[in-house]
């Protein structure tokens, strides 16, 4: 503005009023509009106007407080400062708020009020005639020495900043173009004062009596810094860079503040942020990377975009757990006790995790194990990890895996890139705070892939035992000790696991629960949980246990107990409406008829008192509705050509129903139902094995070929449900002998098992899912292969005195183990032995 000369401002101007400071012509200031009268002025002639007659407005300074502000218009001060408005920011959601950027112009003084309302408007009277100064000789006389005194002061103020700021810079040379009439009123807005002084300067319509006031502020600014740099320990290369310059810029639309106290601060905290990296225990080589991290800190100015970045990393690297450990719990009685009361079962985990107790207790720098859960959904995989670490006494935490597709999520972002950080793996351990927590990486098995990388390829690094005490994270890019954190895995299934990966970890089987297990864990834990939940008490609501076998049995069929915890839940919900609405039941049903209910009416019955409500099985179809599922094996088996066989699936077993049906036609055979092209192969293998031995089973209708003039449909009904694998070999070749013969196959039988072209029965796998889904089905038969035998061991004992199972190396006694009274054939052939 060293135009000044030229400025003509309007006889009138809307008066703007604020508290908060005081508007020195040359300089810029941000104005909150926080008053009524300012939000009208803001609105009608800010937001409004389009020439610059219409955005110059006066505004007046020392005015009342807004929290005091009322409808009275307070007492204008006489003198104040044309502004003309740069910018204005604000919106009307939720309430009106807006900040003025003003820069001001030149004074002028209040000659007459002309209007209040909605905001002031004064005629004005412009002060600051330049021209008087620059056209006359300014440099003799009592003001040409205050000039040349204030701007040889300037001079010595600005030298005393770091000049490789670029707004010190830019201030040095608007010293030399500026007129030296302006500087008292910019130089009185940049350094600290308080508003009163500013207000006298902005009083000082004489330019000698302006330089007279400001020339003193000027003078205290640069003793006081003289005084600092004397005080304080500078480092050498810091002489110069003795003030925190506030992010801004100067005359005529910024300004900056000299503020030693921020300066102050900032080394103060650089220096803490030095004992805390000497402090944090740090390896040798993420020492050093820290201590020269911290010098390049303590030379860059903090206007520097990596000032932050920086300091950010420091910060994490002191936060870190280097050496920080918990103190591992290793009484085994206790431990065992823990685990019991937590989880009722899965005596293969609790088993292992006492292992790793026992080892510990001989050798103290035990690495950590790397397990992996696998199991069907709600058996317990994640809240087990959760145990294991209050058994160990060790922080916990877990990591979603699920849809995962950036390998950053697990190694971090490099810092070069804007907004990088550490992965989860570092930030887990920043969040726990010691080296030796249990990590649950849950779902390992749904991790995806995209452009960004593979994350299961980043977790080789991290669950190897012979490279995590060296991992890498890529923002921290100098290596961290993973080899004490007990990392614990949980999958659904290891078949979207990489080999790699899987190779890397200790694979433990979770299978799901039987009858009898799910009804112990209904009544230890999913009851009184859902009960607290509820506000229930034992004394208000009980379900007994037959009345829980039927809820398992037939209102659901899962392999972990979630939907057994809501149908409980459900079940709670009922009770608490009927206690809600003050009905007072006793025994068996919730809900009584109408008709039940006039009676206990008529008859003048007094309520009975509260007791604990019974859910039988009246209350429960009342409840939960219709059971859903149904034991329909036995109507399922009434007509020749349909088998029971036996699926695994990652939801645990069931059971599968394999239907044939035959008609006129080519000898073709039609296969439906969503199959994979292995078990297609295993339906032609069957076929296949069926017309080779028709003569000695007596399967032909009078030709040697039983499919001559006949055409096969094999059905696997729930054709939604995609089916592949070559365990239901023996289950079509039973579907298909009972259809050629014309026989039912028991209807109490289950089978699994892979064939050959020869009539060898295969091993195969999943067999313990497979026989729960069995008995969870009331099927009193299972059909395995005889090489599977040794699996039975994992299949609870009272699960193994229910079922009659049946050890098959050929078809031959497959067929006669399936049939009533067996399967005999015409003509006996010897019995060829498996070499596999």
């Amino acid at each position: 503005m060293s135009s000044n000369s030229g400025i003509q401002i309007p006889s009138r101007l809307p008066l703007l009023c604020t508290h908060d400071g005081v508007l020195l012509p040359g300089s810029t200031m941000r104005i909150s509009v926080d008053t009524a009268r300012n939000m009208q002025l803001v609105k009608s002639r800010l937001l409004k106007g389009t020439s610059l007659k219409s955005t110059i407005i006066g505004v007046i300074p020392n005015t009342r407080d807004p929290e005091h502000d009322s409808d009275e218009l307070p007492s204008l001060h006489s003198i104040g400062t044309a502004g003309l408005a740069v910018q204005v920011v604000g919106s009307n959601w939720p309430k009106p708020h807006y900040t003025l950027l003003i820069t001001g112009l030149c004074r002028f003084r209040v000659t007459q009020l002309l209007r209040e309302k909605p905001f002031p408007v004064a005629e004005v009277e412009q002060l600051d005639k330049l021209e008087q100064y620059t056209e006359g000789d300014q440099a003799d006389g009592e003001l040409g020495e205050l000039s040349q005194r204030f701007y040889q002061a300037a001079v010595q103020l600005v030298g005393m900043l770091d000049m490789s700021v670029p707004v010190v810079a830019k201030l040095r040379r608007l010293l030399d173009s500026l007129p030296k009439e302006t500087l008292p009123d910019v130089l009185a807005s940049m350094i600290r004062t308080s508003n009163k002084e500013k207000l006298q300067v902005l009083d000082a319509v004489d330019l000698e009596e302006r330089f007279k006031k400001a020339l003193p502020l000027l003078t205290r600014q640069i003793e006081g810094l003289k005084l600092l740099q004397k005080t304080r320990k500078l480092r050498p290369d810091d002489d110069k860079r003795v003030l925190a310059i506030r992010k801004g810029g100067v005359f005529p639309g910024r300004q900056f503040s000299l503020d030693e106290e921020g300066e102050d601060e900032d080394g103060d905290d650089t220096a803490m942020l030095e004992k805390k990296v000497k402090a944090a225990a740090m390896p040798e080589a993420a020492l050093r990377v820290c201590l020269k991290e911290l010098k390049r800190l303590k030379k860059m100015p903090q206007s520097m975009p990596e000032y932050a970045l920086t300091r950010n990393y420091l910060e994490m690297m002191v936060e870190l757990p280097w050496s920080k450990s918990s103190t591992d719990c290793l009484d085994i009685r206790a431990a065992r006790v823990l685990l019991d009361n937590d989880h009722y079962a899965m005596e293969k985990l609790k088993r292992r995790v006492l292992e790793y107790l026992a080892v510990r207790q001989l050798k103290s720098t035990l690495k950590g194990p790397i397990l992996c859960f696998v199991g069907p959904p709600g058996v317990g995989k994640t809240s087990v990890g959760r145990s294991i670490a209050r058994t160990l006494g060790r922080e916990f935490h877990r990591l979603a895996l699920g849809g995962v597709c950036d390998q950053s999520d697990i190694r971090g972002h490099r810092r070069t890139y804007v907004g990088s950080m550490p992965g989860r793996i570092i930030n887990g351990l920043k969040t726990v705070g010691v080296n030796n927590p249990v990590f649950l990486l849950d779902e390992v098995d749904k991790l995806g892939k995209s452009l960004q990388g593979d994350p299961a390829a980043a977790l080789l690094e991290v669950l190897d035992p012979e490279q995590n005490h060296s991992f890498t994270d890529h923002y921290l890019n100098v290596p961290f000790d993973l080899s004490q954190v007990l990392f614990i895995a949980t999958a659904n299934t290891t078949a979207t696991i990489p080999p790699a990966l899987l190779d890397r970890m200790e694979v433990l089987q979770v299978p799901g629960y039987t009858q009898e297990e799910k009804v112990e864990i209904a009544h230890r834990h999913l009851i009184p949980h859902q009960l607290e939940q509820h506000g229930l008490t034992p004394q208000q609501l009980q379900i007994p246990q037959d009345t829980t076998k039927d809820i398992i049995s037939k209102y659901t069929r899962e392999a972990g107990v979630r939907s057994l915890e809501r149908k409980i839940g459900a079940i709670c919900r009922a009770v608490a409406v009927k206690f809600a609405e003050g009905h007072k039941e006793g025994k068996a049903s919730l809900y009584l008829s109408d008709q039940n209910t006039e009676n206990e009416e008529d008859s003048g019955i007094a309520a009975p008192p509260e007791m604990p409500i019974v859910i039988d099985p009246i209350a429960l179809k009342d409840i939960l509705g219709p059971p859903v599922f149904e034991m329909e094996v036995s109507e399922r088996l009434t007509l020749p050509g349909v088998a029971i066989g036996l699926a695994w699936t990652p939801m645990g077993g069931e059971i599968m129903f394999v239907e044939a049906s035959r008609m006129e036609g080519e000898g073709q055979l039609t296969l439906t139902g969503q199959l994979g092209d292995v078990m297609k192969e295993s339906a032609h293998l069957a076929i296949s094995w069926l017309r080779s031995n028709a003569k000695t089973y007596l399967l032909t209708n009078g030709s040697a070929d039983p499919l001559e003039g006949t055409d096969i449909h094999l059905h696997f009904p729930a054709g939604a449900v995609t089916k592949d694998g070559p365990s239901a070999g023996v289950t079509i070749v039973t579907c298909l002998a009972s259809l050629l013969s014309g026989r039912l196959v028991r209807s109490d039988v289950a089978m699994t098992g892979e064939i050959t072209l020869r009539g060898l029965v295969l091993p195969v796998g999943g067999i313990k899912d497979k026989v729960l889904a069995a008995h969870r089905a009331n099927l009193k038969r299972v059909i395995i292969p005889k090489r599977n035998e040794k699996d039975l061991e994992e299949i609870p004992p009272q699960v193994r005195a229910d079922l009659d199972f049946v050890f098959a190396s050929t078809l031959d006694e497959v067929l006669n183990a399936a049939f009533d009274g067996g399967f005999p054939a015409a003509v006996s052939h010897p019995q060829v032995v498996s070499k596999l």
